[in-house]
């Protein structure tokens, strides 16, 4: 993705695009897509995720695309979040 702003351009791509393209880069990490076909008008969605992994002290970088949403956490931190995810879909589908 790319994103242009008046301070500069953001591009996510991968790690060893951007060495073999030789661009610096800030935050290595790991794209975890979210299965779910969310709407892009949900509200809470995205914020309730975030607000769990907060609790485990992980940043995450969300990224809605219109089919699904994709987050962007720390390298090293991936297998945490899977963890974390699945406890709240456990929680989701038991709330039903």
């Amino acid at each position: 993705m790319m994103f242009r702003e008046a301070e500069g351009t953001t591009l996510i791509l991968l790690k060893s695009h951007a060495e073999d393209l030789g661009l610096t880069y800030e935050f290595p990490c790991r794209m975890i897509t979210l299965e779910i076909h969310s709407s892009l008008e949900a509200i809470g969605f995205i914020a309730r995720i975030a607000s769990e992994l907060t609790r485990h002290e992980m940043g995450v970088n969300p990224v809605s695309g219109y089919f699904h949403d994709h987050l962007f956490i720390p390298d090293g931190r991936e297998k945490d979040a899977l963890q974390i995810l699945d406890q709240i879909a456990v929680e989701a589908s038991n709330s039903d």
